[in-house]
């Protein structure tokens, strides 16, 4: 069987998904046939030369024409466009690919979870927490469960950009609460709580995210507006998201977490890094090393640098020989054959729908404890 794919969205994210589509049978060759059936926007013209570009054989201007005649559905749109098609689509019994956050708000995000929920699990529904498919982020999970760190003490989590440090930098709807949710906190802040709750959150390691303090900041009120008009000062739109968020963090178990996210961080291009430290060992992971992992165990004097790309690593024996370094772009295509594979076998997907609403109850608890000034314990 062959599955008709329908995919929302054809900028950023839906060239990422596009192209691990088109090299998953290269690759992957035990991965369902699929085809790249439709391709939803509102701009005909644009959506005429993405769907060239991407490899779709048709477009539709409005997704209410595509979530019950596809066989997937992928939500690849602005947050405040996750919803609405999102649970349209599991009410038609259709799986459901989304993008991160889940939501834009924190209800938002529980319609669409008791959406999957009522769809049942061979209706898959997956939040794009592509960080997971990480070779080395799984290496650090094996280690993690095997106890090689013992009891967990720190965590620590950040996630630094520096594309919004120039103030003239353009206004877009990623600056905009109604459309976004929130800012670096929603944006970057989700892929850290979900890596964090992925690697820890286990009931023998650290447990769960139970309280947190949080503070928000907004650094440029207001940006200008590409293609605004002729003479005169360009038009600015105010920015009503956080530019950057810190956060503390108490674990069930005891240990205690930070979080940091900032698009402000200037130097910094993308530099996802995770740290975890236990009572026998401790492990670094930075993205823009991705292919490594830093370990300390028990007796060691220092960290080892492990280079995860042996073939017994997880997905490389699908790619190149050892050494032969992967990138960000791999990422996709190992959660795109995960996610695919599911649907085929209809089975249940991780990260899920909840998954994806666990994260938004901890990045709006960080939210209310910026407003109130205080510890906010999560339900």
């Amino acid at each position: 069987m062959t599955l008709e794919v329908g995919v929302l969205g054809y900028r950023f994210m839906g060239k990422a998904h596009a192209n691990a589509m088109a090299r998953l049978p290269m690759f992957f060759p035990d991965a369902p046939a699929i085809e790249r059936s439709v391709l939803v926007g509102r701009d005909e013209a644009a959506l005429e030369d993405a769907a060239e570009r991407l490899g779709f054989d048709s477009i539709a201007t409005d997704w209410r024409d595509v979530v019950a005649d596809v066989d997937v559905f992928y939500n690849l749109g602005p947050n405040h466009v996750h919803a609405e098609p999102s649970i349209a689509a599991l009410e038609a019994g259709t799986p459901v690919f989304c993008e991160k956050p889940l939501a834009p708000t924190l209800d938002d995000a529980e319609a669409m979870a008791a959406a999957a929920r009522e769809a049942g699990d061979d209706v898959p529904a997956g939040c794009a927490f592509n960080y997971r498919f990480v070779p080395a982020i799984q290496y650090a999970k094996t280690l993690l469960e095997a106890g090689d760190l013992g009891e967990i003490h720190h965590v620590r989590g950040r996630y630094l950009q520096d594309w919004l440090v120039d103030p003239d930098a353009p206004w877009s709807w990623r600056n905009d609460e109604e459309m976004a949710g929130s800012g670096a906190l929603g944006d970057l802040g989700a892929h850290t709580v979900d890596l964090l709750r992925y690697l820890v959150g286990d009931d023998d390691l650290a447990g769960a995210i139970e309280r947190v303090s949080g503070h928000l900041e907004t650094f440029v009120e207001e940006r200008p507006v590409e293609d605004a008009g002729e003479g005169g000062d360009p038009e600015t739109r105010p920015v009503t998201v956080d530019d950057a968020y810190t956060a503390q963090l108490a674990f069930a178990n005891g240990a205690m977490g930070t979080l940091e996210g900032s698009r402000f961080a200037t130097g910094h291009k993308n530099d996802h890094t995770i740290e975890i430290h236990g009572s026998s060992g401790s492990l670094r992971f930075s993205l823009e090393r991705l292919n490594e992992l830093e370990v300390l165990r028990a007796g060691d004097r220092g960290y080892e640098t492990i280079l995860v790309t042996d073939a017994d690593d997880p997905y490389v024996d699908h790619w190149w020989p050892p050494g032969h370094v992967l990138g960000w772009e791999h990422t996709f295509v190992h959660e795109n054959y995960e996610f695919l594979s599911a649907v085929a076998d209809g089975e249940s997907f991780a990260p899920s729908f909840a998954d994806g609403l666990a994260a938004q109850r901890v990045l709006d608890a960080i939210e209310r404890s910026d407003q109130r000034g205080e510890w906010v314990a999560l339900e």
